[in-house]
């Protein structure tokens, strides 16, 4: 497989851009790798290769490495002194004054921020400006396939079955006095993952009351507390199917290890729900109208709710993340905290939703995905109204 050249240079041409500037030292830039679809090779020194909005690509390469870029099309330059670097790095951008680069201002959006400070003031000094590619890499890097689609929708459908066996495995265990701890569920979930053919590189994540404000809490058989009557239980499961290309679901439910769910956890699970309806109305609407939206804007809408609410403090992560053959993918994320992602929401990519309150006591978290197509957004698995009471 090539690099698809015809399409970066529409893209760039849409985006009003002279070209797109690969830069790579030492493999620091898996981006650049995946985008120009690279195989690997011996490349110890620093090489650029820059696709124009129109015309030839061109290569820059030291000359004890002539080979390393062989695989792409388009003319080569070379370098050995530093000289010799700065001068054939202008010749190679010639008269372009635009040009995009693995580079976010300010650090802003640091998934994309692969080319060093240096590196981007040696562009600036061979006569272009240097704009970040974020954009321009989530539709290499984030957009699904048909079957990529398709494997997230199936996954989902086992994992959220998975999800409520293990709130029944949970419940009944508690009405029969069988010691389970948190570490012991996560176990479960994963021997179910393996019967039913899914993956996940690391989790789940289990808390119970306390544990749950950890948002990266994950129990392990040293450290784990026990599940019992009147616990708060969160869930955090994500996974993919075993074939190759396939992407992840990720979702987040709550459950009551009682008859009745007390009003306080009712009472803030119902703020995070609302923030979470507000972000997704939000995106549904935005897209259906094929209006821009940017990922900082879906989090200052769901962020809105728990502040107003009083709550804003105990918020203290981004409200959703891009989700690809990675669990946290190189699309758009929904954050204005973290970063200021200023990124678009795109078609044929998904993200969490998941927004959340974190008090002392206990914490609440409530997370969907959610796929963008042509012309309509909407989740892609159940998604959760209330507590579950999992004595009732």
């Amino acid at each position: 497989m090539s690099a698809n050249i015809p399409g970066i240079q529409n893209d760039l041409r849409a985006a009003k851009l002279d070209g797109w500037l690969f830069y790579d030292f030492r493999g620091r830039d898996p981006i650049a790798q995946n985008i120009l679809k690279l195989p690997n090779g011996m490349r110890t020194r620093r090489w650029y290769y820059f696709v124009p909005a129109k015309g030839e690509p061109k290569k820059l390469v030291h000359k004890i490495e002539s080979q390393s870029l062989a695989a792409l099309p388009g003319g080569t330059l070379y370098y050995a002194g530093q000289d010799e670097l700065h001068k054939n790095l202008k010749k190679m951008l010639g008269r372009a004054k635009k040009v995009a680069m693995q580079y976010s201002p300010k650090n802003e959006i640091p998934y994309v921020a692969m080319v060093d400070a240096g590196t981007v003031e040696l562009v600036r000094g061979a006569g272009a400006k240097v704009v970040s590619s974020a954009d321009l890499v989530q539709k290499y890097e984030a957009c699904w396939t048909a079957e990529q689609k398709e494997s997230h929708f199936s996954a989902g459908v086992i994992i959220d079955r998975i999800v409520r066996g293990a709130f029944e495995y949970a419940a009944n265990c508690v009405r029969e006095k069988k010691q389970l701890t948190e570490y012991d569920l996560k176990q479960w979930i994963l021997k179910e993952f393996e019967a039913a053919g899914i993956w996940a590189e690391e989790g789940p994540d289990i808390a119970v009351n306390a544990h749950a404000s950890d948002p990266h809490y994950g129990p392990t058989a040293e450290s784990s507390a026990p599940v019992r009557e009147g616990d708060l239980l969160l869930l955090d499961v994500w996974g993919k199917k075993k074939t190759p290309g396939s992407v992840y679901y990720d979702v987040t439910w709550m459950g009551y290890l009682g008859a009745k769910v007390p009003e306080k956890y009712a009472k803030i699970f119902a703020v995070v729900r609302k923030a979470r309806d507000a972000a997704l109305d939000l995106i549904r609407t935005h897209v259906a109208k094929e209006k821009p939206l940017q990922g900082w804007q879906v989090d200052k809408t769901a962020r809105a709710v728990i502040e107003k609410a009083g709550y804003g403090k105990y918020f203290f992560h981004r409200t959703g993340h891009s989700i690809g053959e990675k669990v946290h993918g190189n699309g758009v994320n929904m954050d204005g905290l973290e970063t200021h992602d200023v990124r678009h929401l795109i078609p044929h990519t998904c993200n969490s939703v998941e927004p959340g309150i974190y008090l002392p006591e206990f914490g609440v978290r409530s997370e969907v995905n959610v796929y963008i197509d042509e012309k309509e957004a909407g989740v892609t698995g159940a998604v959760q109204n209330e507590i579950l009471p999992l004595l009732a």
